[in-house]
Order: C-alpha cells, then sequence, then structure tokens
C-alpha cells in the first residue's frame, strides 16, 4: 500500500518538478504544444508544425515581464541561424531592460523566402509568412503579450523578410529592416511605422539598388531590389507622410518623416558602413570568408531600433 502511494505521488510532483526547474534554468522544450506551459525565464526552444513542416524559433524571456508584454521578432541573415541572430546582435540584453520577449525563428536552411529572395525557401515558395505569423500566436498562448506592440527586424535575407511581413500581414507595428530591401508585392499593405538602417558601403545589398555581389565564392545568386530611398519613400506613400528632414552626426545621417496616425517612417544611412549590423558582434569567420567589413560602431542598431519600436504601436 505505502509503495503504491509512493509511485503515485511521485508521478504527481515529478511533472511538477520537472517545470519549476525547466524555469529555473531557462532551458524549458515546448514540441508543437503551445499553451502546455507558460514560457521560462531565460533561454527556451520550440517547435511547431507549419504547412506540414516542422519549424524551430527560440524565446528570450527576461526577469520581471509585465503581463501584456511587446514581443519582438528577430530574424537571421542568410547563413544564420536564430541561435547566432541572438548571440550576434544583444538583443537579450536590450529586452532585460525594455521588459519585452524576442523571438529568434529558424529559416529554412538558413534563409527565408522574401519574395525575390533567398535560397531554397524561395525555389520551393516556403510560406515564411505563415510560420512566423504563427510564432506570434504560440506565443500568444502560452504568454500575455500586447498584440498592439508586435514588432519586426532583420539582418540582410531577415531584414528583407521584415519588409514582406509588412507588406503582408496585419501583425506588426513596426517593422526595422537592416541592410534589406523590398522585393515582394507591397501594393495591398497596411500602414505601419517602419525604420530602414543601411550602409552606404554595402556591397551585397547596395544602398543605390541593383544587383549585389555574391555572398560567397559558390556563386550564390546575387540580390537585385529597388534602392534603400527608393524603399523608404514606397513606405512614406504608404504611410501617407509628409516630407522627411534630415540630420547628420558624424557619419550617421537620418531622415525621418511623419505619418498620419502618429506614425514614423525612417531611414538612417550609416557612410562607409558594408553590409552589417551596426554596434553588432563582429564574425572573424564571416569577415574572412564573405570578406565582409567588422560591423560599424557609428551606431548601435539594436537599441536604436528598439527605442523606435517603444514609440511604435497598432
Amino acid at each position: 500500500m505505502r509503495s503504491r502511494f509512493v509511485r503515485a505521488l511521485s508521478s504527481l510532483l515529478l511533472p511538477a518538478l520537472v517545470v519549476v526547474l525547466g524555469g529555473c534554468l531557462g532551458g524549458g522544450h515546448a514540441l508543437g504544444t503551445p499553451g502546455a506551459q507558460s514560457i521560462p525565464l531565460g533561454h527556451s526552444t520550440q517547435t511547431i508544425a507549419v504547412g506540414g513542416v516542422s519549424r524551430t524559433f527560440n524565446v528570450y524571456r527576461p526577469q520581471g515581464l509585465p503581463d501584456g508584454a511587446p514581443l519582438v521578432v528577430m530574424l537571421h541573415g542568410g547563413f544564420g541561424t536564430g541561435a547566432q541572430a541572438e548571440r550576434s546582435y544583444h538583443w537579450d540584453s536590450e529586452a532585460d531592460g525594455g521588459h519585452f520577449l524576442v523571438a529568434y525563428p529558424d529559416g529554412l536552411n538558413r534563409a527565408w523566402n522574401a519574395g525575390t529572395c533567398c535560397g531554397e525557401p524561395q525555389h520551393v515558395n516556403t510560406d515564411d509568412v505563415g510560420f512566423i505569423t504563427a510564432i506570434v500566436g504560440a506565443i500568444e498562448q502560452q504568454i500575455p503579450i500586447d498584440r498592439a506592440r508586435v514588432y519586426a527586424t532583420g539582418m540582410s535575407n531577415g531584414a528583407m523578410m521584415a519588409l514582406r511581413l509588412g507588406c503582408q500581414t496585419d501583425t506588426f507595428a513596426a517593422i526595422a529592416p537592416v541592410a534589406g530591401t523590398l522585393l515582394t508585392d507591397c501594393s495591398h499593405a497596411r500602414p505601419t511605422s517602419v525604420l530602414q538602417i543601411h550602409g552606404t558601403a554595402d556591397d551585397r545589398v547596395p544602398y543605390n539598388g541593383g544587383p549585389g555581389k555574391a555572398f560567397a565564392a559558390n556563386g550564390n545568386p546575387r540580390v537585385d531590389g529597388p534602392s534603400v530611398e527608393a524603399v523608404n519613400a514606397t513606405w512614406r506613400g504608404i504611410d501617407a507622410c509628409g516630407q522627411p528632414t534630415s540630420s547628420t552626426t558624424g557619419s550617421v545621417t537620418t531622415q525621418t518623416a511623419s505619418c498620419a496616425d502618429g506614425r514614423t517612417v525612417e531611414l538612417i544611412s550609416v557612410a562607409d558602413a558594408g553590409h552589417q549590423w551596426p554596434g553588432g558582434e563582429p564574425s572573424p569567420l564571416v569577415q574572412g570568408i564573405a570578406g565582409i567589413a567588422a560591423p560599424s560602431t557609428a551606431l548601435d542598431a539594436t537599441d536604436t531600433i528598439w527605442q523606435f519600436f517603444a514609440q511604435s504601436h497598432r
């Protein structure tokens, strides 16, 4: 009788202990069961099925997160991963100070279907819009978020994906592409605040538009899109903005346009900066193999983007 009682008690206590330890260690893992438990503190990984394909994303939850917190979706660049983006761009420490969640999705084979780019997702027409919006829904089932304060940012191919999300969903209150261009239909976009950050010496996604240099010696197709300023003008038209004002401090020039309903469209140009996330972690491997210069220190892109997001809501 006693042994049956102990076994029964253990069966009740062990799952609870696992949940508690998972929260303490920040290493919880949910396998396609959103809502099964709250997102643990710190780092966790989840898997969801979208279009019959299992897709993964990381989440960072800071201490002291309030109910109804904002959510930032950070999209890695081509050849990157969610874990790499988490290491490289300092969003976790920004979330600690700003009290928001960060999601770091993994692109299929390290790329995103941003329209006419990139890699396998573009070739097979992967539904990355559906995947990323499903992430927002999965997180919302596990923890209260403010749906009026959901944001998307990304680097390079991830920036192109953030622009596609702004064009083709109504999920995001603001988007912030870094070193990207617009490669998809945006004719039916809902007004959305936009911050672009781009180096004027970017040879992979040229500031002035047109074909960029191949990303690797294997000759992967070059990006060929409109200029950064043309993309900015497109969004000023979508958002019914006035003419932008411009200011320059050192190598950083900021163009800001005030728009209808309190929205803002902004372009930050970093003189002589290449294809990079300003203020991010340098990667000797990427610099050596791809020939990409170390990130500029003239601007902290992550902090700049969060300050922009914090003023934007649906």
